[in-house]
């Protein structure tokens, strides 16, 4: 079966929210899917949105991992974006957390050392 995940996050002011998350993904969007939803690829088939809903900002909790989660933090810091919080689950897994304006938590997880994720 064929499977494309789209990730949603609302955000309050979507102009205001574009850069921080084009800082914090590396880049401008891949597409705008209208004038204020913002979407981009992180891998084939794999997508993070935002879009401007006042009402439901601020709840999104997404996950995403990858293969190297100390090169990705350093390289999101090299854009000015730190780490809210960083949280390692013994034997398990780690994870760098990141809060947008609105309280959304993006995070972006990895194998703890010594163990695949």
């Amino acid at each position: 079966m064929a499977l494309d995940l789209f990730a949603g996050v609302r955000v309050v002011d979507y102009e205001a929210a574009r850069p921080w998350y084009e800082g914090l993904l590396g880049g401008e969007p891949s597409f705008l899917a209208h004038a204020t939803e913002a979407v981009w690829e992180l891998a084939e088939h794999r997508f993070l949105f935002i879009e401007e809903d006042a009402e439901g900002a601020g709840r999104a909790i997404h996950t995403i991992f990858v293969d190297d989660l100390d090169a990705l933090v350093a390289e999101i810091a090299s854009r000015g974006i730190e780490p809210d919080e960083r949280v390692t689950y013994p034997g398990k897994a780690r994870k760098a957390i990141y809060r947008d304006a609105d309280g959304n938590e993006i995070s972006f997880g990895g194998a703890v050392e010594g163990t695949e994720s």
